[in-house]
């Protein structure tokens, strides 16, 4: 089910599955990707528990050995809609025998949207109402129309970071895995990664060491969207590999992918949250829309 947010600068639909974000329209300028299938068929998903994928697609927890999913299990989960605004709404999800399978975790997850302005925040609580240590993560992967509103060419935009900064790019294996590698990701006048198809060949550009806010916009157009990530350490760009796909994601996450050739613990691997019985964890980030 979609359910609309909206007040004067933006309408905004969000949906139950997986509580993914559809569309931001500031007038008639959508921002959102239209999640065309022949190209990508998600729009702006979310990442949980995990960020990224594990090698062959397993983890290990307490002698047993579970199967995941690239980016974990929401995408295709039908989330309860806990509380509703005007200008806000809350999902929720709970864990179930089906998460129980791949995730032996027992949790609680509300994702919330605030419209203030022309700004929406994404707003991520995750709770441990268990009796164990919940090691937990997330992220954004929202992909945007490039170009907006059809104003310019998809390599006349670029992103910018709002201060200056010296970004290390993880090395990925040729199965998009971590190889324990990176290398520094020269930025132009320290601040703009310019886009081009080719830059996504290889799958993500995946870095740490970035300004907390980046700007995604052109010379040859005024509208932009400003994603602002304090809570996040993690910053991807992708599209589709060897596509000219008219998009482009911009993806803040707390985790990392896992590493080629290991087999990961998950009492053990980095990058997680360990979540407390009874206590909450809560990130967010924020995207304003000009």
């Amino acid at each position: 089910m979609l359910y609309t947010l909206k007040n004067q600068e933006l309408t905004v639909v969000v949906s139950d599955l997986g509580a993914e974000l559809h569309s931001v329209k500031r007038g008639d300028c959508e921002y959102i990707w239209i999640g065309d299938p022949d190209v990508w068929s998600f729009k702006a998903p979310l990442v949980f528990p995990v960020c990224g994928r594990f090698y062959e697609g397993k983890y290990t927890y307490r002698g047993k050995t579970y199967d995941i999913n690239c980016h974990g299990f929401i995408r295709p989960s039908v989330f309860s809609v806990e509380e509703q605004t005007d200008t806000s709404i809350c999902f929720r999800l709970e864990a179930s025998d089906e998460t129980r399978a791949v995730y032996p975790f027992e949790f609680v997850l509300k994702v919330w949207y605030v419209l203030e302005g022309d700004k929406l925040t994404n707003r991520f609580v995750m709770e441990n109402p268990g009796e164990d240590v919940l090691p937990i993560t997330v992220g954004g992967h929202p992909g945007f129309n490039v170009p907006l509103a059809g104003e310019g060419a998809f390599e006349d935009y670029y992103l910018e970071f709002g201060k200056a900064c010296s970004p290390d790019m993880f090395v990925l294996s040729e199965r998009c895995l971590l190889t324990g590698n990176k290398c520094a990701y020269p930025l132009e006048n320290g601040k703009i990664l310019r886009l081009r198809h080719d830059l996504f060949d290889h799958d993500a550009v995946f870095m740490s060491r970035v300004d907390s806010s980046v700007t995604l916009k052109s010379d040859k157009t005024e509208r932009f969207v400003t994603l602002t990530y304090p809570d996040m350490p993690y910053l991807g760009v992708w599209h589709k590999p060897l596509t000219e796909a008219p998009f482009v994601c911009v993806e803040p996450w707390c985790g990392l992918p896992g590493y080629d050739g290991v087999m990961e613990d998950m009492e053990t691997r980095p990058d997680m949250f360990r979540v407390q019985p009874g206590q909450a964890q809560t990130v967010e980030f924020s995207m304003l829309f000009g």
